[in-house]
């Protein structure tokens, strides 16, 4: 939950703000650093930096480049970060970020985020830069190789991201970011004509000692600064990590040859050899001025630190009773707090009973009203329906009635005559059938007797005439 909320809020920084931190990171093998190439003289990065460990990273902020940096993967520190110099902003944000595209190349991600929302979305998150855990609980400090302190309130988020700090000691991040603050604005920036032509690299050199075996601490940082203007002149700046208070000035050239073999910082020495030497040296006086301040004030740090010694010791003495008070107090505070959580603990018990019962007096109030409402709105319609249905019945038999009515009317009226007449004419046919019916019989018997009187006198004949054929002929008076 708390990630998706610190999504959200980087995506409503992202559109209210336009100008939320951004970086693109440059592949090893391209030569320059693209948009940021404008922080190096003559637009030409240090050279010999060329280890496949090597990653260019330039970070933009607002859609515009406002440093460049070159991390080293293997130490999880930058090797550099190259800037300018502009007019300081008063008010610090510390908004610390990350660096999606140096652990997982392939995603979608091309500017610098914080490091909560790409938790799960980045492949291998860590596995090449440091990540804030790393800080954590270590002692040390994430110092930054451009100050926030050096840069304008548009510049400072940009300069807020893991990719531009190394671990340092909280006072020697502090005596770090003091003398080069103290050392551009005073002994740099006033020497050179214009100030747009001052480049700077804030760098470190890589030890073995690691912050939880993965984070490499710096045992060297150095500044090198470059006015390319028409009186052009260099100067080298190292701080050694085992002496916080050091600050040697040394040549550009000297500064090389302490980093790695081959390792050119600006191009063409930045005049080294041809810069005034009246204005070295005024710029070397500046920068003696910065450390015999700094000489004066530790002085007074250790006389304020004589002083103190009777009170650290009133303070031992104190100690046990002071302890013994605060014991007391504990005591104290740890029976109120009993007290004060039983008392919650049974004004929870008791009004959590109560919330109970009536929620389940609510609950049943509810139930019952919603029974009845639905009762009531049903009796209407119950109502309505019977209605409906009796309605309906009744036009089904006015509809029975027409249509039997209409089937009447449809019957011829000659067939309708007919069919009433038919009685009349059955019944009066009666006699004249049954007299056609008794002279029919009569005819029949009259003519079963002809036949048999016809057929009789045949036989008679018959019979005669056989007789006279076959019987003698006898006397005549026989």
């Amino acid at each position: 939950e708390w990630t998706m909320k610190t999504s959200i809020v980087f995506l409503l920084c992202v559109s209210v703000f336009p100008g939320f931190s951004q970086g693109r990171v440059v592949g090893e093998d391209e030569t320059g650093f693209a948009e940021c190439n404008v922080f190096f003289p003559g637009q030409v990065p240090p050279e010999g930096f060329t280890e496949p460990f090597h990653v260019k990273i330039c970070q933009q902020y607002n859609k515009e480049p406002r440093f460049a940096t070159l991390y080293s993967t293997k130490d999880k520190i930058p090797l550099y970060s190259a800037f300018k110099y502009t007019k300081p902003a008063q008010n610090e944000e510390e908004n610390w970020l990350v660096e999606p595209q140096i652990d997982d190349p392939e995603n979608d991600l091309h500017e610098m985020v914080h490091e909560a929302d790409v938790v799960g979305i980045v492949a291998k998150l860590g596995a090449n830069q440091a990540l804030t855990s790393d800080y954590v609980g270590s002692g040390y400090e994430r110092g930054l190789l451009n100050p926030s302190l050096l840069n304008e309130k548009d510049f400072q988020m940009a300069t807020y991201t893991l990719t531009n700090a190394v671990p340092l000691s909280p006072s020697l991040s502090k005596s770090w970011h003091r003398d080069i603050g103290r050392v551009v604005e005073q002994a740099l920036v006033p020497h050179c004509s214009n100030k747009d032509h001052l480049y700077l690299l804030a760098g470190a050199i890589p030890s073995s000692v690691r912050v939880k075996g993965k984070v490499s601490v710096p045992e060297t940082l150095w500044l090198a600064s470059c006015c390319d203007a028409p009186e052009g002149w260099s100067l080298g700046l190292v701080k050694k990590i085992k002496d916080e208070n050091s600050l040697v000035d040394l040549t550009v050239g000297e500064l090389e040859k302490q980093l790695l073999r081959g390792v050119h910082l600006f191009k063409g020495n930045c005049g080294e050899d041809n810069q005034s030497q009246d204005k070295t040296e005024a710029i070397l006086q500046a920068v003696s001025q910065i450390r015999s301040g700094e000489q004066v004030a530790r002085s007074d740090n250790e006389e304020a630190k004589d002083s103190g010694f009777v009170r650290r010791v009133a303070g031992i003495i104190a100690t046990p009773f002071v302890k013994l008070l605060e014991l007391l107090i504990y005591v104290l505070v740890g029976l109120v707090k009993f007290v004060f959580y039983f008392l919650w603990f049974v004004i929870k018990q008791v009004g959590g009973t109560i919330l109970d019962g009536v929620y389940s007096l609510w609950n049943g109030v509810v139930s019952y009203l919603k029974a009845i409402t639905m009762v009531l709105i049903s009796i209407p319609y119950d109502v309505g329906r019977v209605i409906i249905n009796i309605f309906l019945g009744f036009l089904q038999i006015v509809q029975d009635v027409a249509s039997l009515t209409y089937g009447i009317l449809r019957i011829p009226v000659g067939f309708v005559l007919h069919l009433a007449a038919f009685p009349y004419h059955s019944i009066c046919a009666i006699p004249s059938v049954l007299k056609d019916l008794a002279t029919g019989i009569g005819g029949t018997f009259s003519l079963v007797i002809d036949a048999t009187a016809t057929l009789l006198h045949g036989f008679y004949y018959l019979a005669g005439h056989i007789v006279k054929r076959f019987i003698p002929k006898g006397s005549s008076g026989d």
